[in-house]
Protein backbone atom coordinates (compact mmCIF):
# COMPACT_ATOMS: atom_id res chain seq x y z
CA UNK A 1 0.00 0.00 0.00
CA UNK A 2 1.34 3.09 -0.89
CA UNK A 3 1.78 5.38 1.98
CA UNK A 4 1.66 8.79 -0.25
CA UNK A 5 -1.86 7.97 -0.92
CA UNK A 6 -2.96 8.18 2.40
CA UNK A 7 -4.70 11.33 3.60
CA UNK A 8 -4.05 12.48 7.26
CA UNK A 9 -5.63 14.62 9.90
CA UNK A 10 -4.05 17.49 11.85
CA UNK A 11 -3.38 15.43 15.11
CA UNK A 12 -2.79 12.52 13.00
CA UNK A 13 0.02 14.55 11.31
CA UNK A 14 1.28 15.84 14.47
CA UNK A 15 1.45 12.48 16.24
CA UNK A 16 4.03 11.32 13.16
CA UNK A 17 6.44 14.02 13.26
CA UNK A 18 6.11 13.91 17.45
CA UNK A 19 7.03 9.98 17.03
CA UNK A 20 9.84 10.32 14.58
CA UNK A 21 11.26 13.44 16.98
CA UNK A 22 11.19 11.42 19.46
CA UNK A 23 13.09 8.46 18.01
CA UNK A 24 16.05 10.76 17.41
CA UNK A 25 15.01 12.60 14.10
CA UNK A 26 16.41 16.09 14.87
CA UNK A 27 13.49 18.81 14.47
CA UNK A 28 16.46 21.17 12.68
CA UNK A 29 17.19 17.55 10.40
CA UNK A 30 13.74 17.44 8.87
CA UNK A 31 12.83 20.89 8.26
CA UNK A 32 16.15 21.05 6.70
CA UNK A 33 14.75 17.75 4.36
CA UNK A 34 11.82 19.43 3.94
CA UNK A 35 12.40 22.57 2.72
CA UNK A 36 15.47 21.11 0.91
CA UNK A 37 12.98 18.86 -0.98
CA UNK A 38 10.71 21.73 -1.90
CA UNK A 39 12.91 24.10 -2.94
CA UNK A 40 13.95 21.39 -5.47
CA UNK A 41 10.39 21.06 -6.36
CA UNK A 42 10.25 24.51 -7.31
CA UNK A 43 13.51 24.73 -9.06
CA UNK A 44 11.73 21.80 -11.15
CA UNK A 45 8.76 24.32 -12.31
CA UNK A 46 9.09 25.35 -16.10
CA UNK A 47 8.08 28.79 -14.23
CA UNK A 48 11.61 29.01 -12.06
CA UNK A 49 14.14 29.69 -14.80
CA UNK A 50 12.69 32.57 -15.48
CA UNK A 51 12.87 33.70 -11.89
CA UNK A 52 15.29 36.55 -11.18
CA UNK A 53 13.70 38.34 -7.57
CA UNK A 54 11.58 35.48 -5.60
CA UNK A 55 9.52 37.22 -2.44
CA UNK A 56 9.13 34.88 0.67
CA UNK A 57 6.70 35.43 2.90
CA UNK A 58 8.20 34.30 6.44
CA UNK A 59 5.87 32.96 9.56
CA UNK A 60 6.74 32.60 13.04
CA UNK A 61 6.34 28.82 13.14
CA UNK A 62 8.10 26.01 11.47
CA UNK A 63 6.32 27.05 8.29
CA UNK A 64 8.50 30.34 8.50
CA UNK A 65 11.77 28.18 9.02
CA UNK A 66 11.23 26.43 5.90
CA UNK A 67 10.25 29.62 3.85
CA UNK A 68 13.63 30.60 5.22
CA UNK A 69 16.00 27.33 4.16
CA UNK A 70 13.68 27.90 0.67
CA UNK A 71 14.96 31.88 1.00
CA UNK A 72 18.69 30.49 1.61
CA UNK A 73 18.62 28.42 -1.20
CA UNK A 74 17.38 30.82 -3.87
CA UNK A 75 19.84 33.19 -2.44
CA UNK A 76 22.56 30.77 -2.40
CA UNK A 77 22.07 29.91 -6.65
CA UNK A 78 22.19 33.65 -7.50
CA UNK A 79 18.42 35.17 -7.30
CA UNK A 80 17.47 38.16 -5.24
CA UNK A 81 15.78 37.84 -2.24
CA UNK A 82 13.40 39.49 -0.29
CA UNK A 83 11.65 38.79 2.88
CA UNK A 84 8.34 39.66 4.34
CA UNK A 85 8.54 39.06 8.18
CA UNK A 86 5.43 40.33 9.75
CA UNK A 87 5.46 38.54 13.14
CA UNK A 88 8.83 37.88 14.65
CA UNK A 89 9.63 33.99 15.13
CA UNK A 90 7.86 31.94 18.23
CA UNK A 91 10.18 29.18 16.96
CA UNK A 92 13.38 28.99 18.23
CA UNK A 93 14.77 27.14 14.92
CA UNK A 94 12.72 29.71 12.72
CA UNK A 95 14.55 32.54 14.41
CA UNK A 96 17.85 30.59 13.88
CA UNK A 97 17.41 30.80 10.14
CA UNK A 98 15.98 34.47 10.22
CA UNK A 99 19.43 35.32 11.88
CA UNK A 100 21.51 33.07 9.33
CA UNK A 101 19.39 34.99 6.72
CA UNK A 102 20.31 38.69 8.32
CA UNK A 103 23.64 37.48 8.02
CA UNK A 104 23.52 37.18 4.36
CA UNK A 105 22.43 40.24 3.92
CA UNK A 106 18.40 39.08 2.73
CA UNK A 107 16.71 42.80 2.92
CA UNK A 108 13.26 42.93 4.12
CA UNK A 109 10.49 44.56 3.39
CA UNK A 110 7.72 46.63 5.49
CA UNK A 111 4.98 45.45 4.18
CA UNK A 112 3.45 42.48 0.96
CA UNK A 113 3.19 45.46 -1.35
CA UNK A 114 7.17 45.84 -1.43
CA UNK A 115 7.33 42.57 -3.07
CA UNK A 116 5.36 43.88 -6.08
CA UNK A 117 8.12 43.76 -8.45
CA UNK A 118 9.12 40.16 -7.71
CA UNK A 119 8.71 37.30 -10.21
CA UNK A 120 7.83 34.64 -7.39
CA UNK A 121 6.43 34.58 -4.10
CA UNK A 122 6.97 31.87 -1.28
CA UNK A 123 3.76 31.56 1.34
CA UNK A 124 5.42 30.37 4.26
CA UNK A 125 3.41 32.31 7.04
CA UNK A 126 1.05 29.17 8.23
CA UNK A 127 1.67 25.57 7.62
CA UNK A 128 -0.83 22.78 9.04
CA UNK A 129 -2.35 22.99 12.32
CA UNK A 130 -3.81 26.62 12.01
CA UNK A 131 -6.98 27.23 14.03
CA UNK A 132 -7.15 31.01 14.36
CA UNK A 133 -8.71 33.18 11.83
CA UNK A 134 -6.26 35.22 10.75
CA UNK A 135 -7.59 38.98 11.28
CA UNK A 136 -6.13 42.47 11.66
CA UNK A 137 -3.31 43.70 9.90
CA UNK A 138 -2.10 40.12 8.58
CA UNK A 139 -5.49 39.58 6.75
CA UNK A 140 -4.91 43.21 5.02
CA UNK A 141 -1.64 41.65 4.00
CA UNK A 142 -3.17 38.63 2.52
CA UNK A 143 -5.57 40.64 0.53
CA UNK A 144 -2.90 42.77 -1.35
CA UNK A 145 -1.01 39.53 -1.98
CA UNK A 146 -4.10 38.04 -3.40
CA UNK A 147 -4.61 41.65 -5.65
CA UNK A 148 -1.01 41.27 -7.16
CA UNK A 149 -0.46 38.93 -10.04
CA UNK A 150 3.00 37.09 -9.33
CA UNK A 151 3.02 33.62 -9.28
CA UNK A 152 2.54 32.32 -5.61
CA UNK A 153 3.46 29.18 -4.04
CA UNK A 154 2.66 28.14 -0.68
CA UNK A 155 4.64 25.00 1.64
CA UNK A 156 2.32 22.89 2.98
CA UNK A 157 -1.23 24.49 2.36
CA UNK A 158 -2.05 27.93 2.02
CA UNK A 159 -2.16 30.44 4.87
CA UNK A 160 -5.21 30.99 6.33
CA UNK A 161 -6.91 27.25 5.15
CA UNK A 162 -8.20 24.73 8.13
CA UNK A 163 -5.94 21.97 7.34
CA UNK A 164 -8.98 19.24 8.13
CA UNK A 165 -11.74 21.07 6.54
CA UNK A 166 -10.58 23.43 3.99
CA UNK A 167 -12.57 26.13 5.62
CA UNK A 168 -10.85 30.20 5.19
CA UNK A 169 -10.03 30.96 8.57
CA UNK A 170 -10.77 34.85 8.31
CA UNK A 171 -8.41 35.40 5.23
CA UNK A 172 -6.68 32.92 2.94
CA UNK A 173 -3.47 33.39 0.05
CA UNK A 174 -4.56 32.06 -3.50
CA UNK A 175 -1.71 30.16 -4.00
CA UNK A 176 -1.05 28.76 -7.65
CA UNK A 177 1.14 26.01 -6.89
CA UNK A 178 0.69 23.95 -3.18
CA UNK A 179 3.65 21.51 -2.45
CA UNK A 180 1.47 19.41 0.49
CA UNK A 181 4.55 18.57 2.95
CA UNK A 182 4.92 14.61 4.04
CA UNK A 183 1.65 12.88 3.69
CA UNK A 184 -1.77 14.44 2.12
CA UNK A 185 -3.38 16.50 4.55
CA UNK A 186 -7.60 16.31 4.38
CA UNK A 187 -7.91 20.03 3.13
CA UNK A 188 -6.46 19.07 -0.08
CA UNK A 189 -9.92 17.25 -0.75
CA UNK A 190 -12.54 19.75 0.90
CA UNK A 191 -14.12 21.63 -2.45
CA UNK A 192 -13.93 24.83 -0.39
CA UNK A 193 -10.27 24.57 -0.70
CA UNK A 194 -9.93 24.18 -3.67
CA UNK A 195 -9.75 27.65 -5.26
CA UNK A 196 -7.18 28.55 -3.20
CA UNK A 197 -4.45 25.52 -3.89
CA UNK A 198 -3.70 25.84 -7.30
CA UNK A 199 -1.92 23.06 -8.54
CA UNK A 200 -0.68 20.21 -5.96
CA UNK A 201 1.45 17.80 -5.57
CA UNK A 202 2.75 16.07 -1.69
CA UNK A 203 6.45 15.78 -1.63
CA UNK A 204 7.68 12.86 0.16
CA UNK A 205 10.12 13.34 3.11
CA UNK A 206 10.47 9.31 3.79
CA UNK A 207 8.70 9.05 6.72
CA UNK A 208 9.19 4.86 8.15
CA UNK A 209 6.24 2.84 7.22
CA UNK A 210 6.12 1.52 10.67
CA UNK A 211 5.69 4.95 11.74
CA UNK A 212 3.14 5.81 9.51
CA UNK A 213 1.41 2.69 10.43
CA UNK A 214 1.39 3.68 14.42
CA UNK A 215 -0.09 6.71 13.60
CA UNK A 216 -2.93 4.95 11.46
CA UNK A 217 -3.44 2.40 13.47
CA UNK A 218 -6.99 2.31 12.99
CA UNK A 219 -7.60 0.57 9.51
CA UNK A 220 -8.82 1.24 7.08
CA UNK A 221 -8.02 4.71 5.77
CA UNK A 222 -8.67 7.35 3.99
CA UNK A 223 -6.88 7.06 0.55
CA UNK A 224 -6.61 8.78 -2.92
CA UNK A 225 -7.86 6.13 -5.52
CA UNK A 226 -5.38 5.90 -8.36
CA UNK A 227 -4.82 4.02 -11.16
CA UNK A 228 -3.14 0.82 -9.51
CA UNK A 229 -6.80 0.40 -7.45
CA UNK A 230 -8.58 1.41 -10.82
CA UNK A 231 -6.65 -1.67 -12.59
CA UNK A 232 -7.56 -3.77 -9.58
CA UNK A 233 -11.18 -3.64 -10.06
CA UNK A 234 -11.66 -3.39 -13.42
CA UNK A 235 -12.97 -7.18 -14.47
CA UNK A 236 -10.12 -7.65 -17.33
CA UNK A 237 -9.00 -9.71 -18.99
CA UNK A 238 -11.35 -11.71 -19.03
CA UNK A 239 -11.55 -15.33 -19.71
CA UNK A 240 -10.98 -17.08 -23.02
CA UNK A 241 -14.09 -19.22 -22.19
CA UNK A 242 -17.23 -17.19 -21.15
CA UNK A 243 -20.31 -16.01 -22.14
CA UNK A 244 -22.57 -13.03 -21.68
CA UNK A 245 -24.42 -13.91 -18.54
CA UNK A 246 -21.11 -14.90 -17.20
CA UNK A 247 -19.89 -10.83 -17.71
CA UNK A 248 -22.62 -9.79 -15.26
CA UNK A 249 -26.40 -8.50 -16.11
CA UNK A 250 -27.42 -5.07 -15.51
CA UNK A 251 -31.31 -3.79 -14.46
CA UNK A 252 -32.39 -0.02 -14.89
CA UNK A 253 -35.18 1.40 -13.71
CA UNK A 254 -35.40 5.03 -15.14
CA UNK A 255 -36.62 7.48 -17.34
CA UNK A 256 -39.98 8.89 -17.80
CA UNK A 257 -41.80 11.18 -20.60
CA UNK A 258 -40.81 14.53 -18.74
CA UNK A 259 -37.18 12.49 -18.54
CA UNK A 260 -36.92 10.42 -21.60
CA UNK A 261 -33.33 11.15 -21.68
CA UNK A 262 -31.96 10.35 -18.31
CA UNK A 263 -32.71 6.79 -19.77
CA UNK A 264 -30.97 6.89 -22.92
CA UNK A 265 -27.79 8.17 -20.94
CA UNK A 266 -28.29 5.90 -18.42
CA UNK A 267 -28.24 3.06 -20.70
CA UNK A 268 -25.03 4.38 -22.86
CA UNK A 269 -22.70 4.67 -19.28
CA UNK A 270 -23.60 0.86 -18.78
CA UNK A 271 -22.65 -0.15 -21.99
CA UNK A 272 -19.38 1.53 -22.12
CA UNK A 273 -18.53 -0.49 -18.49
CA UNK A 274 -18.73 -3.58 -20.67
CA UNK A 275 -21.47 -5.83 -18.94
CA UNK A 276 -22.14 -8.95 -20.18
CA UNK A 277 -26.13 -8.03 -20.19
CA UNK A 278 -28.60 -5.08 -19.74
CA UNK A 279 -32.14 -4.70 -19.14
CA UNK A 280 -33.69 -0.90 -18.85
CA UNK A 281 -36.92 -0.80 -17.66
CA UNK A 282 -38.76 2.45 -18.67
CA UNK A 283 -42.40 3.72 -19.28
CA UNK A 284 -43.71 1.46 -22.25
CA UNK A 285 -44.51 4.82 -24.46
CA UNK A 286 -40.48 5.64 -23.92
CA UNK A 287 -39.76 1.55 -25.21
CA UNK A 288 -39.16 2.43 -28.94
CA UNK A 289 -36.97 5.44 -28.11
CA UNK A 290 -35.10 3.51 -25.79
CA UNK A 291 -34.27 0.36 -28.70
CA UNK A 292 -33.68 2.84 -31.19
CA UNK A 293 -30.37 4.08 -29.17
CA UNK A 294 -29.65 0.49 -27.67
CA UNK A 295 -30.74 -2.00 -29.40
CA UNK A 296 -28.25 -4.54 -27.46
CA UNK A 297 -30.23 -3.77 -24.80
CA UNK A 298 -33.24 -6.01 -23.30
CA UNK A 299 -36.32 -2.82 -23.39
CA UNK A 300 -38.72 -3.35 -20.74
CA UNK A 301 -41.86 -1.03 -21.65
CA UNK A 302 -43.31 -0.80 -18.03
CA UNK A 303 -47.30 0.52 -16.72
CA UNK A 304 -47.03 4.10 -16.99
CA UNK A 305 -49.02 7.02 -14.67
CA UNK A 306 -51.22 9.51 -16.64
CA UNK A 307 -48.23 11.53 -16.17
CA UNK A 308 -45.84 9.21 -17.98
CA UNK A 309 -43.67 7.63 -15.16
CA UNK A 310 -43.48 3.84 -14.42
CA UNK A 311 -46.87 2.92 -12.48
CA UNK A 312 -45.48 -0.53 -11.41
CA UNK A 313 -42.43 -3.39 -12.09
CA UNK A 314 -43.70 -6.29 -14.65
CA UNK A 315 -40.43 -7.73 -13.15
CA UNK A 316 -38.51 -10.58 -11.25
CA UNK A 317 -35.88 -8.46 -9.59
CA UNK A 318 -33.61 -11.31 -7.66
CA UNK A 319 -32.59 -12.40 -11.69
CA UNK A 320 -30.27 -9.74 -11.89
CA UNK A 321 -26.89 -9.46 -10.45
CA UNK A 322 -27.17 -5.18 -9.75
CA UNK A 323 -29.95 -2.87 -10.23
CA UNK A 324 -29.81 1.01 -10.73
CA UNK A 325 -33.08 2.98 -9.63
CA UNK A 326 -33.71 6.77 -10.03
CA UNK A 327 -32.27 8.53 -13.22
CA UNK A 328 -35.11 10.76 -14.89
CA UNK A 329 -37.80 8.38 -12.63
CA UNK A 330 -39.78 11.77 -11.33
CA UNK A 331 -41.35 11.66 -7.88
CA UNK A 332 -44.47 10.45 -9.44
CA UNK A 333 -43.80 6.61 -10.18
CA UNK A 334 -46.03 4.02 -8.45
CA UNK A 335 -45.04 2.13 -5.29
CA UNK A 336 -42.02 0.55 -6.92
CA UNK A 337 -39.70 1.86 -4.33
CA UNK A 338 -40.54 -0.63 -1.82
CA UNK A 339 -40.19 -3.68 -4.47
CA UNK A 340 -36.82 -2.17 -5.26
CA UNK A 341 -35.51 -2.19 -2.09
CA UNK A 342 -36.50 -5.79 -0.54
CA UNK A 343 -34.82 -7.62 -3.89
CA UNK A 344 -31.93 -9.13 -2.86
CA UNK A 345 -30.21 -7.80 -5.52
CA UNK A 346 -27.07 -5.22 -5.01
CA UNK A 347 -28.36 -1.98 -5.62
CA UNK A 348 -27.69 1.46 -6.97
CA UNK A 349 -29.83 4.48 -5.72
CA UNK A 350 -29.46 7.76 -7.64
CA UNK A 351 -31.77 11.18 -8.21
CA UNK A 352 -35.35 10.38 -8.01
CA UNK A 353 -34.62 6.60 -6.70
CA UNK A 354 -32.93 9.20 -3.81
CA UNK A 355 -35.49 11.87 -3.59
CA UNK A 356 -37.81 8.86 -2.64
CA UNK A 357 -36.05 7.90 -0.01
CA UNK A 358 -37.48 9.11 3.38
CA UNK A 359 -35.20 11.63 5.77
CA UNK A 360 -31.90 9.39 7.06
CA UNK A 361 -32.28 6.83 4.46
CA UNK A 362 -34.81 4.49 6.20
CA UNK A 363 -35.37 0.95 5.35
CA UNK A 364 -31.51 1.05 4.00
CA UNK A 365 -30.49 -0.68 7.20
CA UNK A 366 -32.91 -3.69 6.20
CA UNK A 367 -32.07 -4.15 2.98
CA UNK A 368 -30.70 -8.12 2.14
CA UNK A 369 -27.90 -7.01 -0.19
CA UNK A 370 -25.88 -4.14 -0.47
CA UNK A 371 -26.96 -0.64 -1.67
CA UNK A 372 -24.85 2.68 -3.13
CA UNK A 373 -26.37 5.82 -2.89
CA UNK A 374 -24.85 8.64 -5.29
CA UNK A 375 -25.97 11.85 -4.05
CA UNK A 376 -24.84 15.15 -4.49
CA UNK A 377 -24.55 17.79 -2.33
CA UNK A 378 -28.47 19.28 -2.43
CA UNK A 379 -29.72 15.51 -1.72
CA UNK A 380 -26.93 14.51 0.98
CA UNK A 381 -28.74 17.79 2.87
CA UNK A 382 -31.92 16.72 2.36
CA UNK A 383 -31.42 12.85 3.11
CA UNK A 384 -29.43 14.51 6.19
CA UNK A 385 -30.50 17.73 7.17
CA UNK A 386 -27.96 17.64 10.47
CA UNK A 387 -25.30 16.80 8.50
CA UNK A 388 -22.85 19.67 6.87
CA UNK A 389 -21.23 18.74 3.87
CA UNK A 390 -18.37 21.09 3.49
CA UNK A 391 -16.62 18.16 5.20
CA UNK A 392 -16.45 15.56 2.66
CA UNK A 393 -14.81 13.30 5.22
CA UNK A 394 -17.22 13.54 8.30
CA UNK A 395 -20.56 13.59 6.01
CA UNK A 396 -19.91 11.28 3.79
CA UNK A 397 -18.73 8.46 5.98
CA UNK A 398 -21.58 9.76 8.74
CA UNK A 399 -24.13 9.50 6.44
CA UNK A 400 -22.98 5.59 5.34
CA UNK A 401 -22.94 4.40 9.09
CA UNK A 402 -26.78 6.26 9.36
CA UNK A 403 -27.76 3.85 6.60
CA UNK A 404 -25.54 1.11 6.70
CA UNK A 405 -24.99 1.46 2.54
CA UNK A 406 -22.08 2.47 0.65
CA UNK A 407 -21.97 6.63 -0.06
CA UNK A 408 -20.44 8.28 -3.32
CA UNK A 409 -20.95 11.80 -2.97
CA UNK A 410 -20.42 13.79 -6.01
CA UNK A 411 -18.88 16.52 -6.32
CA UNK A 412 -15.21 17.99 -7.69
CA UNK A 413 -13.81 15.75 -5.13
CA UNK A 414 -15.88 12.91 -5.30
CA UNK A 415 -15.92 10.89 -1.51
CA UNK A 416 -16.61 7.27 -1.17
CA UNK A 417 -17.23 5.76 2.07
CA UNK A 418 -18.80 2.07 3.20
CA UNK A 419 -20.06 1.67 6.90
CA UNK A 420 -16.75 -0.35 7.65
CA UNK A 421 -14.96 3.06 7.34
CA UNK A 422 -13.57 2.26 3.71
CA UNK A 423 -13.00 5.34 2.29
CA UNK A 424 -11.70 6.42 -1.00
CA UNK A 425 -11.32 9.98 -2.38
CA UNK A 426 -11.22 10.52 -6.49
CA UNK A 427 -8.04 12.86 -6.71
CA UNK A 428 -9.32 14.85 -9.76
CA UNK A 429 -11.85 15.83 -11.99
CA UNK A 430 -13.25 18.56 -14.21
CA UNK A 431 -16.10 21.06 -14.00
CA UNK A 432 -17.04 20.03 -17.66
CA UNK A 433 -18.64 17.69 -16.00
CA UNK A 434 -20.79 19.61 -14.24
CA UNK A 435 -23.76 18.85 -16.59
CA UNK A 436 -26.97 17.40 -16.93
CA UNK A 437 -27.06 13.94 -17.81
CA UNK A 438 -23.14 13.35 -16.57
CA UNK A 439 -24.85 11.82 -13.19
CA UNK A 440 -26.55 9.32 -15.35
CA UNK A 441 -23.96 8.44 -17.11
CA UNK A 442 -22.24 7.35 -13.72
CA UNK A 443 -25.08 5.68 -12.16
CA UNK A 444 -25.05 3.61 -16.08
CA UNK A 445 -21.53 2.90 -15.61
CA UNK A 446 -21.35 1.94 -11.76
CA UNK A 447 -24.67 -0.60 -11.88
CA UNK A 448 -22.31 -2.28 -15.32
CA UNK A 449 -18.94 -2.27 -13.48
CA UNK A 450 -20.28 -3.56 -10.43
CA UNK A 451 -22.48 -6.43 -12.29
CA UNK A 452 -19.38 -7.27 -14.24
CA UNK A 453 -16.98 -7.47 -10.98
CA UNK A 454 -16.11 -9.11 -7.85
CA UNK A 455 -14.50 -6.51 -5.94
CA UNK A 456 -16.21 -5.23 -2.80
CA UNK A 457 -18.66 -2.77 -4.02
CA UNK A 458 -16.89 0.67 -1.88
CA UNK A 459 -14.05 -0.36 -4.46
CA UNK A 460 -16.29 -0.79 -7.71
CA UNK A 461 -18.04 2.68 -6.92
CA UNK A 462 -14.51 4.39 -6.70
CA UNK A 463 -13.24 2.88 -9.53
CA UNK A 464 -16.58 4.33 -11.89
CA UNK A 465 -16.17 7.62 -9.90
CA UNK A 466 -12.10 7.59 -11.06
CA UNK A 467 -13.10 5.85 -14.80
CA UNK A 468 -15.77 8.67 -14.79
CA UNK A 469 -13.52 11.72 -14.05
CA UNK A 470 -10.82 10.85 -16.15
CA UNK A 471 -13.11 10.47 -19.48
CA UNK A 472 -14.21 13.98 -18.71
CA UNK A 473 -10.74 15.53 -18.01
CA UNK A 474 -9.88 13.86 -21.14
CA UNK A 475 -12.57 15.32 -23.30
CA UNK A 476 -12.03 18.66 -21.67
CA UNK A 477 -8.75 18.65 -22.67
CA UNK A 478 -9.44 17.97 -26.66
CA UNK A 479 -12.83 20.06 -26.44
CA UNK A 480 -12.56 22.43 -23.77
CA UNK A 481 -14.79 22.02 -20.35
CA UNK A 482 -17.79 23.34 -22.36
CA UNK A 483 -17.30 20.83 -24.67
CA UNK A 484 -17.98 17.80 -22.60
CA UNK A 485 -21.66 16.61 -22.71
CA UNK A 486 -22.79 13.95 -21.89
CA UNK A 487 -22.34 11.93 -25.17
CA UNK A 488 -18.78 13.03 -25.96
CA UNK A 489 -18.17 11.81 -22.37
CA UNK A 490 -19.76 8.28 -23.03
CA UNK A 491 -17.47 8.23 -26.21
CA UNK A 492 -14.96 9.19 -24.20
CA UNK A 493 -15.33 6.40 -21.79
CA UNK A 494 -13.89 3.32 -24.02
CA UNK A 495 -11.41 5.90 -25.29
CA UNK A 496 -9.91 5.71 -21.63
CA UNK A 497 -10.19 1.89 -21.28
CA UNK A 498 -8.38 1.96 -25.25
CA UNK A 499 -5.34 3.71 -23.72
CA UNK A 500 -5.29 1.14 -20.79
CA UNK A 501 -5.28 -1.94 -23.54
CA UNK A 502 -3.00 -0.19 -26.02
CA UNK A 503 0.30 0.71 -23.35
CA UNK A 504 -0.83 -2.30 -20.98
CA UNK A 505 -1.43 -2.13 -17.18
CA UNK A 506 2.25 -1.61 -15.80
CA UNK A 507 2.28 1.80 -17.65
CA UNK A 508 -1.64 2.81 -17.68
CA UNK A 509 -2.38 5.79 -15.96
CA UNK A 510 -5.15 8.08 -16.57
CA UNK A 511 -4.43 11.76 -18.31
CA UNK A 512 -3.93 14.35 -15.82
CA UNK A 513 -4.83 17.62 -17.51
CA UNK A 514 -3.91 20.77 -15.47
CA UNK A 515 -2.33 19.27 -12.68
CA UNK A 516 1.56 19.00 -11.65
CA UNK A 517 3.34 15.69 -11.29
Amino acid sequence: MDSQNFIITTAQMMALEAQVFAAGMPVAALMEKAAMTLTNAILALEITPAVKTVGVLVGPGHNGGDALVVAREFALRGREVWLYVPVEPSKPLTQNHLDYADYLGLPRVESVAGLADCDLIVDGLFGFGLTRPITGALAEAIATLNRMTQTVISIDIPSGIDTDTGAVLGAAIRADYTFCLGLWKRAFFQEQALPFLGQVACLDLGFPEGAIATVLNNPPVHQRFTAAEFRAVLPLPRAVVTHKYQQGHALLICGSQQYAGSAILTGLGARASGVGMLTIAVPASLKPLVVAQLPEALVVGCPETPEGAIAALPLDLSRYDVIACGPGLTLGVGDILASVLAAPVPLVLDADGLNLLGTGGQGLQDRPAPTILTPHVGELRRLFPELDPSDRFVATLTAAVATGAIVLLKGARTAIAAPDGNFWVIPESTPGLARGGSGDVLTGLLAGLWAGSTAPGVDVAAAAAFWHAAAGQRAAASHTELGVDPLRLVATLGACLGEWMAVGAKNFSPPHYGRMD
